[in-house]
């Protein structure tokens, strides 16, 4: 039986930073829900795949921009029926209106003899 594991990270890469800059990059992979070490070898990845980190920006810019205008279409899709009245129900409305004198909301029968 073949085993195809992906290899062993049996190796480390000892980095000197600033103790700010670490604290910053560990709250921010905490934020993202991924690990440190997670994230540097995605970049360790990308840069030996030879795309640059720009391209890797602009990637996720555009996976942003795509997620984004999925949500405009669909508060789009449900707002745009509730905006939408036929013309009968506006007619409807007005002719409502003009009856209901007072405007207390109820078309009294004096007020609608009176429209008559």
């Amino acid at each position: 039986m073949s085993d195809t594991r992906p290899p062993k990270k049996s190796e480390s890469l000892e980095i000197r930073i600033p103790y700010p800059t670490k604290q910053a990059f560990m709250a921010r992979c905490r934020d993202e829900g991924r690990s440190a070490s997670e994230v540097l070898r995605g970049l360790i990845e990308t840069r030996l795949s030879g795309a640059t980190i720009d391209a890797a920006k602009a990637a996720r810019r555009r996976m942003r921009l795509i997620a984004g205008t999925l949500v405009a279409l669909a508060v789009g899709a449900v707002a745009v029926p509730s905006l939408a009245r036929a013309p009968h129900e506006t007619q409807s409305r007005r002719a409502f209106e003009r009856l209901d004198a007072n405007h207390d909301g109820v078309v009294s029968y004096q007020e609608f003899r009176r429209a008559n």
